[in-house]
């Protein structure tokens, strides 16, 4: 295994993340991270098997010290010029104080250790969701303490309190608009490193955790969704990678700070069509 290369970190290695890497990884050192080892371990050994240099670690991206301990492991390969961040929970997985522990603040975490470290045309996508952009709107404070908050303090913020979240679904809105936020925030001290960063916020995209859903109480909603949007239908791992691509290549370089929805459309017929909170009143 060879030292000194230009290194990708993977936080989350399920599909969405492993068909980016595919696209990234090649000729790269590929770190693979986890919460499970086991995960790791198993999507490290499939690149490794398909010609990538691969190798698997656990993270828990709620703890600070997980995060670096990663990143020192990430760095004994080489400068770290990539990262992919597709670890976090769903609304259906965790209860609400899991869910803005992993999503909101572990994420934020993510991107502000990584940001101190990214080598110099370095680039990093975080995956975000379609739910971040059916919160409804922010206000420009809100929006702003979302964004700067200092990282230790974000859970103290007072619009995420259990008081003032409804449900996990709302505490994942939250957490995934916050991803975005922090996103844009980042990318401005990211650039002074000659990095950049950027968000995608996939709608329904087919994995074993969409399939149950699909297959869950939750189903019926889902099917909703996809038979109410625009493309009808729902969205493969690949296509998502296809953006992150084109985010972390030189054909991106003039991206930074940017969020991507790719969701067949769903938001726009939330908003403004037959998915439309209206249309079921």
């Amino acid at each position: 295994m060879s030292k000194n290369k230009d290194v990708v970190v993977l936080t989350g290695a399920g599909l969405i993340g492993v068909a980016i890497s595919r696209r990234v990884g090649a000729g790269k050192h590929l770190v693979v991270a986890d919460l499970s080892m086991e995960n790791a371990e198993r999507v490290a050994k499939d690149l490794y098997n398909a010609g990538f240099e691969t190798t698997a670690a656990t993270v828990d991206i709620s703890s600070r010290k997980s995060i670096q301990a990663l990143i020192k492991e990430a760095q004994s390969f080489g400068e770290i010029t990539g990262v992919i961040n597709g670890a976090g929970v769903s609304p259906s997985q965790a209860p609400i104080e899991a869910v803005l522990k992993v999503d909101l603040y572990g994420t934020a975490v993510l991107l502000e250790e990584f940001g101190q470290v990214i080598a110099e045309g370095g680039s990093a996508v975080t995956i975000s969701s379609q739910s971040g952009h059916r919160l409804g709107s922010l206000s420009e404070e809100e929006s702003e303490l979302l964004a700067t908050t200092p990282t230790e303090e974000l859970l103290n913020l007072e619009m995420v309190q259990a008081k003032n979240v409804k449900d996990t679904l709302h505490a994942y809105q939250l957490s995934k608009r916050c991803n975005v936020l922090r996103v844009m925030s980042e990318a401005t001290k990211w650039g002074k490193r000659g990095a950049r960063i950027n968000s995608i916020s996939p709608g329904i995209i087919i994995t074993p955790l969409a399939n149950d859903e699909l297959n869950g109480p939750r189903g019926e909603g889902y099917r909703r969704m996809i038979d109410g949007s625009p493309v009808g239908r729902a969205g493969t791992a690949d296509e998502v990678a296809n953006v992150a691509e084109l985010l972390m290549s030189d054909r991106g370089s003039f991206i930074s700070g940017s969020d991507f929805l790719m969701d067949a459309g769903v938001t726009a017929s939330y908003w403004y069509g037959d998915l439309s909170p209206k249309m079921f009143k």
